[in-house]
């Protein structure tokens, strides 16, 4: 089983210049504001309080870098978390916003780094237009050697039939939970796949 046995916080950036250098492979967390990306990061690092949510919605303005460490038993392979700011409810002015905006557009754009991005999405509002605007562009940017992972956060707000008519829509989702642990496991084995190209019969 592929685990991920160390994490640890290294840096936040305002800007693309103070952003790390591109020396590991790294996942880029994006979803609006109030998704839960903080608490599905501390759930895949089992690292509680690893990363810090906003009490207010929107921000956080900063790129938050954390390194982690996968483990197979038999071999380690290091990757990195990139923890975007979320989008939307941002109470700020529209000049600032625009800032944060272009900021965090060059970085998605030109991170060569990014190999996985992973678009959260709030189970309980699974089609609001912003989500789908943000799903959209990251189509329309995402390289040959990128992959993009939708997964549906807040799963133990809906009851089963809501999960059902989710799925109808989105046959392979992933629903998570990060207050009880579901799907946890999969997203860990999915992040591993798309990073290193190796599916889990093979290195188990």
């Amino acid at each position: 089983m592929i685990t991920i046995k160390d994490a640890s916080f290294v840096k936040s950036a305002e800007k693309i210049d103070q952003t790390l250098e591109e020396d590991v492979c790294e996942v880029a967390f994006i979803g609006r504001s109030n998704v839960g990306k903080s608490s599905i990061i501390n759930a895949l690092t089992k690292r509680k309080g690893l990363a810090k949510s906003s009490s207010t919605p929107g921000k956080t303005r900063l790129i938050n870098f954390f390194d982690i460490k996968f483990s197979n038993e038999e071999e380690e392979f290091l990757a990195r978390l990139v923890d975007l700011p979320g989008f939307g409810y941002a109470r700020v002015s529209k000049s600032m916003k625009h800032e944060w905006q272009k900021t965090l557009t060059k970085f998605i754009k030109e991170r060569e780094s990014i190999k996985l991005f992973v678009h959260l999405v709030d189970s309980r509002h699974p089609n609001l237009d912003i989500d789908r605007e943000v799903s959209e562009y990251l189509h329309e940017i995402c390289r040959a050697d990128q992959e993009i992972l939708i997964i549906f956060t807040k799963a133990d707000k809906l009851k089963q039939k809501d999960v059902s008519a989710l799925k109808k829509i989105y046959p392979n989702c992933l629903t998570v939970s990060s207050s009880n642990g579901k799907g946890i496991q999969k997203v860990t084995d999915e992040i591993f796949s798309a990073l290193f190209g190796m599916k889990l019969d093979s290195v188990h």
